[in-house]
């Protein structure tokens, strides 16, 4: 049986991979999130079976409850991975509580790296892997610092995992897209924004275009794909610039 299995499904990015990863062809969907009526609406409107388990992910026993329902599959084949529950927060240090930080750092990075390792024996050839960074993995940036931290984690093991596993024929890809507009991570990344840092997002990108872009590059074994052109020039800029350089220019946008 043909699964895919999505994290951070119940709104934004997340449900719109359950939306693409519909038209697949898959025999169901895992869509996990903490939602629980956010997940069922969107199962409702899929023609995919689709499974809804409403988890916090950050719990040990999350990543066990899954490898549980996979247990009840007749013959599970996970085809796709896609683990896209994560969150930010803006601040300088002290300005976010440390449980707030730890918690960021065990979703976005502690996470992926429980689930993927423990769903790996229930892939073969042909499995695809999609992990969601962000373009601010791509260097140190002041107001963000443990987001982007923890997006450099996920790119660097995405890589090196890739690397890994292509003699298995499972392929890795890391998504690393700029500010998205339509989905909650602007607006719960404010509340912390105590000193106004990020005043404007201009030229955001959308979900639907990350989506669609990050899915065709996993299936093309793209291993970093940056699905819009501000994550494309930043990539390019933290190849040619001094990081340093970087994070002045940072400093210079928080005082504007």
């Amino acid at each position: 049986m043909d699964i895919a299995i999505i994290t951070g499904a119940s709104s934004g990015l997340g449900a719109w991979y359950a939306r693409l990863l519909d038209a697949e062809g898959l025999d169901e969907i895992f869509l996990i999130a903490r939602r629980e009526k956010r997940l069922a609406t969107i199962a409702g409107l899929m023609k995919t079976k689709a499974r809804v388990l409403a988890l916090d992910l950050t719990e040990a026993h999350a990543t066990q409850a899954i490898e549980d329902e996979l247990a009840k599959t007749d013959e599970p084949n996970v085809r796709w991975l896609v683990n896209c529950a994560g969150f930010g927060r803006i601040g300088f240090a002290g300005d976010i509580d440390a449980a707030t930080l730890m918690n960021m750092t065990e979703l976005n990075c502690v996470t992926p790296l429980r689930l993927t390792t423990a769903l790996l024996p229930f892939m073969g050839a042909g499995s695809l892997i999609v992990n969601v960074a962000s373009c601010a993995a791509f260097q140190p940036i002041p107001g963000v610092s443990v987001y982007a931290a923890t997006k450099a984690f996920v790119l660097s093991w995405s890589r090196s995992l890739g690397y890994e596993l292509a003699p298995q024929g499972i392929g890795v890809t890391a998504v690393c897209p700029y500010w998205i507009r339509d989905t909650e991570f602007i607006s719960h990344a404010e509340t912390t924004d105590t000193r106004h840092l990020f005043k404007t997002f201009p030229f955001p990108t959308d979900a639907e275009t990350v989506a669609r872009r990050s899915l065709r590059a996993a299936k093309n074994g793209i291993a970093v794909c940056t699905p819009d052109a501000i994550a494309f020039l930043d990539r390019l800029a933290a190849k040619i610039l001094p990081h340093e350089l970087l994070m002045h220019l940072m400093g210079l946008w928080h005082r504007l």
